[in-house]
């Protein structure tokens, strides 16, 4: 989750895959290898692989790809994988909370980019300990339409265990304990609503409200971090509007 509102980073985020589909391909097939190393290449019994595989089939991302990319992780293919996941503790500027998630093949050019990128715009990238204020949940985001009611969604996400149903102008976002993740999310896409986004994720626990202008210098930042290979996701506590 990228900050306070998932919804709000979605909606900016909208339309990159296509000017970029690369660099897309590329961090979803990165995904893709980290999580089969993790948990095996079967994604009935490796939760975050099935996620990864989900996330890059919404992304286009030929069935070949997927395959291949198992294939890697499990040694089964040409060439086998040799990427190692990193999460870096910095503040980006304002003091603003982050975990950048990187999987690379080479650290030394990871910690190099994210430094320089950090140091430059007048964050902290050493000694910043700020895990302690983020959690790991499960976030998914229902898209508002004429045929979504949150009632209905209310109830059927707390039925299926959800910890938290939210609300807002545009988007329902819903919150869930790890465990609880899978089960929510089936019993919604059972019931054939739409899912925006449904992700594991590190949600923060408090929130950095900032004006307009320092908001966007800090958006501008998680923007270029994002835009490098090594770089899977940039978690923050950013309040988004």
């Amino acid at each position: 989750m990228s900050g306070h509102s998932k919804w709000a980073t979605i909606r900016r985020a909208k339309g990159a895959t296509d000017a970029k589909r690369g660099a897309a391909f590329t961090k979803l097939t990165r995904e893709i290898v980290a999580a089969a190393r993790e948990g095996g290449g079967n994604p009935e019994f490796n939760v975050r692989l099935r996620l990864a595989v989900d996330k890059a089939k919404a992304g286009n991302m030929p069935k070949d790809n997927i395959e291949r990319a198992i294939a890697r992780a499990t040694g089964q293919g040409e060439d086998t994988a040799n990427f190692e996941e990193v999460t870096y503790e910095v503040y980006l500027p304002h003091k603003v909370s982050a975990l950048i998630a990187v999987v690379t093949d080479n650290r030394n050019r990871a910690v190099a980019d994210v430094r320089k990128l950090i140091t430059r715009a007048g964050g902290q990238f050493d000694g910043a300990a700020v895990a302690w204020q983020f959690n790991r949940k499960g976030v998914i985001v229902i898209e508002k339409s004429p045929g979504i009611s949150f009632d209905a969604i209310f109830e059927m996400a707390l039925e299926a265990g959800a910890e938290d149903i939210q609300d807002g102008e545009e988007a329902i976002e819903i919150i869930t304990e790890p465990d609880a993740f899978r089960t929510v999310r089936d019993a919604l896409v059972a019931k054939n609503i739409p899912l925006a986004s449904a992700e594991l994720a590190m949600v923060p626990t408090t929130t950095s409200e900032l004006d307009e202008e320092k908001t966007e210098q800090v958006m501008n930042v998680i923007d270029q971090l994002e835009e490098l290979d090594d770089v899977q996701t940039v978690y923050h506590n950013l309040q988004l509007t």
